[in-house]
């Protein structure tokens, strides 16, 4: 045991020691490490993430503060052994300033030992457990936690009919947030969680857990599984015919993610969630966001991951322009803490305390609008704090 920590010492003191090397070269750089699942399960998380930071460069220019802004991409396949080589080529031999993406919780969880013993700021644009800023004090989020959009659908279903529950979530760190979260709020107001389902992540088969729901007979389903995988839930719900058997479905936005929600058909239709985002959310601001991401990718329409990608660039350019280009980690990192603006989302904050967003969160329903599904916003909870950190 000996052995190893003084290996991992040995490789943390090389680590260091190059960036400090590294800080003289490439002066008139800065590199940003984009590490992102492009291939596989998670795969639309990286296309979105990517598309939206390459949208923000093209509209924000690739020079700030008298530095060129260069994009480096690497697929970590949602795989942690392989985010975690990833992030240390990219800080040890690409010397990169930030390192940003992070599509899945463990991939997040990987890279921020290395965040922390080079100093290198690590933005999250995707990864949603509650606890991952707690892993490094260089990790900043521009995604959202699964407490913060969970608890919202716990204090609305009690009110509009659903008085039993079965929960369904895939089985690793937001699904449990999401458990846990929606099941204490519901039964707080009065509802009964009858049983509480946990799916593999990894190739999830939704068909035996739905058929228990089905044997249940709750109110509603309760559903959380991550960005891609919520149209094979609804495929599946509506083939079991669940929704005729009187189960409806309320979910977080996942499930009803923007990119394939349109695929999902009209059995999606009166879906109830909770998320912080949507296509269809009518600021000017989204609009014009909206407009701007489908003229630059004709075939996508751009989901949450998007916008806390697009956020998350937004977050590093003007840290960036505080530090007028100068100084290393520590001050880049000063600087995104406590930035207050407009997003396409609406208005948000990164918690100075905790380097998490604060943000509206809006309750949903799936409707038609000019021919095609949208999420549409019907109430908002205003500048919502991750309840997972809550004192």
């Amino acid at each position: 045991m000996q052995r190893r920590q003084l290996i991992q010492t040995a490789g943390f003191t090389a680590l260091a020691l190059s960036m400090s090397l590294a800080s003289a070269q490439d002066s008139n750089k800065f590199k940003i490490g984009l590490i992102l699942p492009m291939t596989g399960q998670q795969a639309s998380t990286g296309r979105q993430i990517e598309a939206a930071a390459r949208l923000y460069m093209a509209q924000n220019g690739d020079t700030v503060a008298g530095k060129k802004i260069e994009l480096i991409i690497k697929d970590d396949v949602a795989t942690p052994d392989v985010t975690k080589r990833l992030a240390q080529e990219l800080i040890v031999n690409d010397k990169v300033n930030v390192i940003a993406g992070f599509g899945v919780t463990p991939a997040a969880l990987a890279a921020a030992p290395l965040a922390t013993q080079s100093k290198t700021p690590q933005v999250v644009m995707a990864a949603a457990t509650s606890s991952i800023t707690e892993a490094s004090p260089y990790i900043v989020r521009t995604s959202f936690t699964l407490p913060q959009v969970s608890v919202a659908m716990g204090d609305w279903a009690p009110k509009n009919g659903v008085k039993t529950v079965v929960t369904l979530v895939a089985d690793y760190g937001p699904g449990n947030d999401a458990e846990k979260f929606f099941s204490e709020r519901f039964q707080l107001n009065g509802g009964k969680v009858v049983e509480k389902l946990r799916v593999p992540l990894r190739n999830p088969d939704f068909a035996p857990f739905l058929q228990k729901v089905r044997d249940a007979k709750p109110d509603a389903l309760f559903v959380f599984v991550p960005s891609g995988a919520g149209a094979a839930v609804m495929k599946q719900f509506l083939e079991r015919g669940m929704d005729k058997a009187g189960i409806r479905m309320i979910a977080t936005g996942d499930v009803t993610d923007d990119d394939q929600l349109n695929d999902m058909g009209e059995g999606a239709l009166g879906v109830v969630t909770s998320h912080h985002y949507s296509a269809a959310h009518p600021s000017p601001a989204n609009k014009k966001f909206v407009e701007a991401f489908q003229k630059a990718n004709p075939k996508m329409r751009p989901n949450f991951m998007a916008v806390g990608g697009y956020d998350g660039m937004r977050v590093i350019y003007e840290a960036l322009k505080a530090t007028k280009g100068q100084g290393g980690g520590d001050a880049l990192l000063a600087a995104m803490k406590g930035q207050i603006f407009e997003s396409p989302r609406g208005p948000v904050y990164i918690d100075a305390q905790t380097r998490d967003i604060v943000q509206d969160v809006y309750l949903r329903k799936v409707e038609k609008k000019d021919g095609q599904l949208y999420n549409v916003e019907f109430d908002v909870i205003k500048g919502v704090k991750d309840p997972g950190k809550a004192k």
